[in-house]
């Protein structure tokens, strides 16, 4: 450590420099007397057999942006694909990879986020791992995070689960993440701000799930947005899904900016939206119950699943017209997650 404000590498001996980041850093944001920051490992107690594991890894560029940064996005991206399990999240592992040249500061800020996004959703990170490395070698830092959750009821939710007639809710404006990264990242500025969407889906999720609807999939809309998430449940489950344009909502912002880059929204990534495939007369309780949430407000049903077992997603656009939604084969952008 040198002059307190920079983390340099020391090669092939970076004990004494893990064991001061965990002391002077992890532990004091991350600490809890019920477990042991020193030892290998960690001793959990569950409070049922039934169990949601998922990890995760993040490398966004840059580490902040307008609405979040890598800490908050590293806890939120863990805790959300938990809750698309149905699951309540407990537990997080985190490891960093820390690049030599790293600002002692910003990695405080981050470890700070983190430690305040895990307490609003009521979970902990309770193990861990970090390394440094080369100078060149991680673009400042990347985090890995892993999560497990209890499953609470015994409903099943999956691609596989969906039936003719489920209506598809879309938890409110998509686009939002993606290109408030791609604005901080290329200087770009808008008459309007963009910030991110990223938030921690659980107590959403959980209060749809205690609503009493009945829940046959979930999904976050991360890397390939909308039509992706789409594409991939209709494909696993062998049905068709037809969607509404004009019930897609996108801010204006975010619609001009795509306009402006070429992109189409349904293919921009988003951190605090979901999609929640319900029976066809629980369509109006689960909007309406999205809706009395703070990450909800925007609710509404986009479209169905049809009796068709090509496992096709079809838009029908405000012209008119059907047409097929396909996995995005490029890479629209790079680094947001």
């Amino acid at each position: 450590m040198q002059n307190g404000s920079r983390i340099l590498l020391a090669h092939g001996g970076g004990g004494r420099l893990s064991w001061q980041l965990i002391n002077e850093i992890f532990a004091p944001a991350f600490g809890d007397t019920e477990y042991d920051a020193s030892h290998d490992g960690v001793i959990l107690n569950p409070p049922s057999s039934r169990l949601a594991f998922t990890t995760d890894s993040f490398v966004v560029n840059p580490l902040f942006f307008a609405g979040g940064d890598i800490g908050k996005l590293a806890v939120c991206g863990t805790v959300n694909d938990l809750a698309m399990c149905g699951a309540r999240p407990l537990y997080l592992s985190a490891g960093f990879i820390l690049e030599e040249g790293l600002e002692v500061e910003v990695l405080r800020r981050i470890v700070a986020s983190m430690a305040a996004t895990a307490r609003e959703v009521g979970v902990r990170i309770v193990t861990g791992d970090t390394k440094v490395v080369e100078r060149g070698k991680a673009d400042r830092m990347f985090i890995t995070t892993t999560g497990v959750g209890v499953l609470e009821t015994d409903v099943k939710i999956g691609p596989r689960e969906i039936k003719p007639g489920d209506r598809i809710v879309l938890s409110g404006d998509i686009g939002r993440h993606g290109i408030a990264v791609m604005a901080q990242r290329e200087g770009l500025s808008f008459e309007t701000a963009i910030e991110s969407d990223c938030a921690p889906l659980a107590d959403i999720v959980a209060r749809l799930l205690r609503s009493g609807a009945e829940v046959h999939c979930l999904r976050d809309l991360t890397r390939g947005g909308l039509a992706s998430a789409l594409v991939e449940i209709a494909g696993t489950a062998k049905r068709r899904i037809e969607i509404i344009e004009d019930r897609l909502r996108v801010s204006d912002a975010v619609a001009g900016a795509c306009e402006l880059l070429g992109l189409d929204p349904m293919y921009v990534a988003n951190e605090g939206r979901f999609i929640a495939i319900v029976g066809e007369q629980d369509a109006d309780n689960g909007v309406d119950t999205l809706r009395s949430h703070p990450l909800g407000q925007g609710a509404a049903v986009i479209g169905e699943v049809r009796a068709d077992t090509d496992g096709l997603v079809v838009l029908r656009t405000v012209s008119g017209t059907e047409r097929v939604v396909e996995m995005f084969t490029g890479e629209q952008l790079p680094r947001i997650c």
